[in-house]
């Protein structure tokens, strides 16, 4: 059997590995038109940003490696650039002369990725404009800044690229502006938890401009001039294009392979592409979400490595299916970690999907252990059904081991309510007794049972002004005094029943706490005493951020974009 790779990153080097292992026979060979193979995207801006100094260390393997371990032909600097289905082969042109020849093949794997996307802009391709995709991308941006020592960087995206890069930049030293079309950073997430993220990121110098429109480029004073739609223009001395992907499908579309999303290609459940004996993986593939079932493009290392090894199964005699992606990730953001699975209450929404949510405050382990953080856990889920749909983290230690359990539990199928029921590992240096997971299901749990009963930031406008209801803030008097919600009345959750006769008893009462666990106490003795009661979703501290981070926002609009402010 003769198999050709076209690509040898993630998807197409796993496949690679994996056929050998099944397949000592084979005869596999790689074309990969960059210089380097098997190579960690994730790490690229953590070499710009010197974290790796090591070149060697990006790359996982080289074609000697490969060949001396797997005894598989890694033709780096080849460029596949035609398929031919009806006679089962590819044309190959060799970047290094410009030879071009034929190679024949039984079965072909596509794994050419994705490529920046490259908006038709003027002024895009200028110098000191760059893109981050390969190594060759990561050595260009490093050598500019080794040789020039720019002192200032624009980032037009925000992303997982965007905000790596940026974190990297600033650590050079750099001053560093992030602007981008969308009002907040990280779509995974949910605009209320992005609102931390921001808050991390001016608290380390990033400038943020969200919501404007970047419409070209112009080489000014040594430097790129942005140019904004109906705004005055940014000045840098380089900028950097990180506005998400494209799927590179350019082959596929030619040799007319089906496309699905932005010109993905589609694939069923064994990565079988529409034409036979083609088999493709990765960022260039239409995947169905494991959640909702939808069509989707999720852009992951993990998802590319297993679609590889399934594609590798199937092709050696196998029957493995891919069951869809999560889009379950993890990011440093400088000095905490933001991490997310399945989908965040914005889509789930637009999917149709009548959902919920609990918003918590847990520690990251044992509170009376030395060291422990608050982590925000955002966890969404079906009403009625209690189908858990997703969760997001935001915090320092333990935010990665929560969301693996969370992204577990969806993939079990388990309801949210379930989580309480987790045997979870617990030790004080690690965690506490009531872990922040079960936590979360003894949440919803009580929503369940109508013990819970809560309201959301979203309902803050209709409440406030709703002369019907008792707005009740239970923390203590000082922590009332240096900052509440306007129209809130202060009794502090201890005091709470032998001031009882102070809150009206025929109206609903709308609680608020610093974290919401106060709030829950008091809801608890209110309802004992014939009150209707309804708490805060996330505590003041979340509220806090989230509305202060969006008077920012609004904020750069009034000052004519003084984004300094």
């Amino acid at each position: 059997m003769k198999v050709i790779i076209v690509g040898g990153v993630a998807g197409g080097a796993t496949a690679a590995a994996r056929i050998r292992r099944l397949d000592e026979h084979a005869e596999i060979t790689v074309f990969e038109r960059s210089g380097y193979i098997s190579y960690a995207n994730c790490g690229l801006p953590y070499y710009i940003g010197d974290v790796i100094t090591d070149t060697e260390e990006l790359t996982l393997q080289t074609p000697e490696s490969f060949l001396k371990r797997f005894h598989i032909n890694m033709k780096i600097h080849h460029e596949v650039i035609s398929i031919h289905p009806d006679r089962k082969t590819v044309s190959v042109k060799n970047l290094e002369n410009d030879e071009i020849f034929e190679e024949n093949y039984d079965k072909l794997i596509l794994s050419p990725g994705a490529k920046p996307t490259q908006p038709r802009l003027p002024g895009v391709g200028i110098d000191k404009l760059f893109t981050l995709r390969t190594v060759e991308d990561t050595f260009r941006i490093k050598e500019y800044i080794n040789k020039n020592h720019p002192k200032s960087a624009i980032l037009a995206g925000g992303g997982f690229i965007g905000l790596e890069l940026a974190e990297n930049l600033r650590e050079l030293g750099m001053d560093v502006t992030i602007v981008q079309r969308p009002k907040q950073l990280m779509n995974p997430f949910d605009p209320d938890m992005a609102s931390m993220i921001h808050n991390e990121m001016r608290k380390h110098g990033i400038k943020l401009v969200l919501g404007y429109t970047v419409e070209g480029f112009k080489e000014k004073d040594n430097g790129v001039e942005v140019l904004l739609k109906d705004n005055p223009s940014l000045q840098a001395d380089m900028v950097v294009l990180a506005i998400g992907v494209t799927p590179d499908t350019a082959l596929a579309k030619e040799a007319g392979l089906e496309l699905g999303i932005k010109g993905s290609i589609v694939v069923n459940d064994r990565m079988e592409t529409s034409v036979p004996d083609i088999y493709a993986a990765g960022d260039a593939v239409q995947v169905k979400h494991y959640v909702t079932g939808d069509d989707a493009l999720i852009s992951l290392a993990g998802p590319a490595n297993k679609q590889g090894r399934i594609i590798a199964d199937n092709i050696c005699g196998g029957d493995s299916r891919y069951l869809g992606s999560q889009g379950s990730s993890v990011i440093k953001v400088f000095d905490m970690t933001a991490a997310t699975t399945g989908i965040n209450e914005t889509n789930a929404k637009k999917s149709g999907l009548d959902v919920d949510t609990v918003i918590l405050s847990p520690m990251s382990h044992a509170g009376y252990y030395p060291g422990g953080k608050v982590m925000t856990m955002k966890v969404v889920f079906e009403k009625e059904t209690y189908r858990l749909l997703g969760a997001q983290i935001i915090g320092y230690e333990g935010v990665d081991k929560r969301i693996d359990v969370l992204a577990t539990a969806i993939h079990a199928g388990l309801k949210a309510t379930q989580l309480k029921d987790l045997d979870l590992a617990y030790a004080p240096p690690y965690s506490s007794a009531k872990d922040p997971v079960n936590m979360a299901g003894f949440m919803i749990d009580n929503i369940a049972k109508s013990t819970l009963k809560q309201w959301h930031l979203e309902d803050m406008d209709k409440i406030c002004k709703d002369k019907s209801a008792v707005l009740l803030d239970v923390r203590t008097v000082g922590e009332f005094n240096r900052g509440h919600m306007d129209g809130f009345k202060n009794i502090p959750v201890d005091e709470l029943r032998e001031r009882i006769n102070e809150v009206e008893k025929e109206k609903p009462v709308y609680l608020i706490c610093q974290s919401g666990l106060r709030s829950y106490i008091a809801s608890r003795i209110l309802e004992g005493n014939g009150y209707e009661t309804f708490n805060f979703s996330g505590g003041f501290r979340f509220y806090d951020a989230v509305v202060n981070d969006r008077a920012l926002i609004e904020r750069s609009y009034a000052c004519g974009m003084d984004y300094k402010k």
